[in-house]
């Protein structure tokens, strides 16, 4: 495991992991597996201070930067910052997504815009799972948990 699985951003997500961790934790029921369980609810908590803290922040428009777990991926399915956007939904939160790997949000009250320039100009707030050179530029508006990509 390397640096890049020591990031702990939003928590963890996608497919597999989740799926394992369950899967594992119901598998063996007669076994002690403290450990699994912590990761679950440590998963769980993780997301909710993230949602906590954007909230504490109070912004009218809440942007989200690319929907994926990993830099460079656009596989979104299940993706850590999806439960963030799913609470911020049932908060009635304005919420503007930006992916141009996307033609359509996934999400129903959510708004998608595919330009860069007009999405950081309509956001208070920009949460920003993984932090490039373009979004880096902005990082008053930024909001993330990546400790590798803060300079």
């Amino acid at each position: 495991i390397g640096d890049s699985y020591n990031n702990p951003s939003f928590g963890y997500g996608g497919y597999c992991l989740p799926k394992d961790i369950k899967q594992l934790s119901s598998q063996y029921k007669s076994i002690p597996k403290s450990l699994l369980e912590a990761a679950i609810k440590s998963n769980f908590e993780r997301k909710k201070f993230i949602l906590k803290k954007v909230i504490d922040k109070n912004p009218k428009k809440i942007g989200v930067y690319l929907l994926g777990m990993k830099k460079d991926s656009d596989n979104h399915r299940n993706s850590a910052v999806s439960d963030i956007i799913i609470d911020l939904i049932k908060l009635d939160k304005d919420i503007l997504i930006y992916d141009p790997n996307i033609d359509k949000s996934p999400y129903k009250k959510c708004a998608l815009e595919n330009n860069y320039d007009v999405f950081i100009k309509e956001c208070d707030l920009i949460i920003a799972n993984r932090l490039d050179d373009k979004i880096k530029k902005i990082k008053d508006k930024i909001f993330t948990r990546d400790v590798f990509g803060i300079n």
